[in-house]
């Protein structure tokens, strides 16, 4: 049993790795406030309306100090391309709030702190981690655990499930790429529906579950 096991987590990690090989996502923008502030507007949208409202609010409002002091208003208009603005907007200017008054100006790099943020969930606070202070973290949304369980990586049940079975499973240089290779692959291939099995790559698809049982005419879901 336990050599079968180890044989799986071997497998788990050459499709992980294959999957950030094959989709990459490089991160332009690593300044810590930005980062969290556009991943926070990045909720329950598209990646395209966050970099829009993004721009149109660093625009005007780049540093913590300028966001806190601004008017709600006038945020609220700039950031409508992400959706849900008016909570959005309201979320920000708190977090903002809270970095200078509690941290000085300066986004905390602790996992902890980051999650006292008015809004911030793990996947935030880890992207954060990752992407801005190149620390060991692994951000798992709905994109990674839906892929994640889809092709038999993990057995789980929720994000937070994917992401401690995924801790335990792949190396650290993994846990920060996986979440945007597992975004590009989840939009450009296996999509929530009607996932382009067959322009999958080999290397994935033919070790992929939701395929296997996909030709053998199970019934599936997701």
């Amino acid at each position: 049993m336990e050599g079968g096991r180890k044989h799986n987590d071997e497998l788990a990690v050459e499709i992980s790795k294959e999957i950030v090989r094959r989709f990459p996502r490089e991160h332009s923008d690593r300044d810590p406030f930005r980062v969290l502030i556009k991943t926070v507007l990045s909720q329950r949208t598209k990646d395209e309306n966050t970099a829009r409202a993004a721009e149109r609010l660093f625009k005007l409002f780049d540093t913590p100090e300028k966001l806190m002091d601004a008017d709600i208003k006038v945020v609220e208009d700039l950031i409508k391309p992400s959706g849900m603005f008016r909570q959005k907007a309201r979320r920000i200017k708190e977090i903002a709030r809270k970095i200078v008054e509690e941290y000085g100006g300066e986004v905390p790099n602790d996992l902890d702190e980051l999650l006292q943020l008015p809004g911030v969930g793990r996947k935030t606070a880890n992207i954060v981690l990752h992407v801005s202070f190149k620390k060991p973290a692994i951000a798992v949304d709905t994109h990674v655990h839906r892929i994640s369980n889809r092709i038999g990586l993990v057995r789980t049940r929720t994000p937070e499930e994917t992401e401690r079975e995924l801790m335990k499973i792949l190396p650290k240089d993994l846990w920060g790429p996986i979440n945007g290779s597992m975004v590009e692959f989840g939009r450009k291939i296996c999509k929530p529906q009607n996932p382009l099995c067959d322009l999958c790559p080999k290397s994935i698809a033919e070790h992929c579950v939701y395929r296997s049982r996909m030709k053998k005419g199970d019934r599936i879901e997701g």
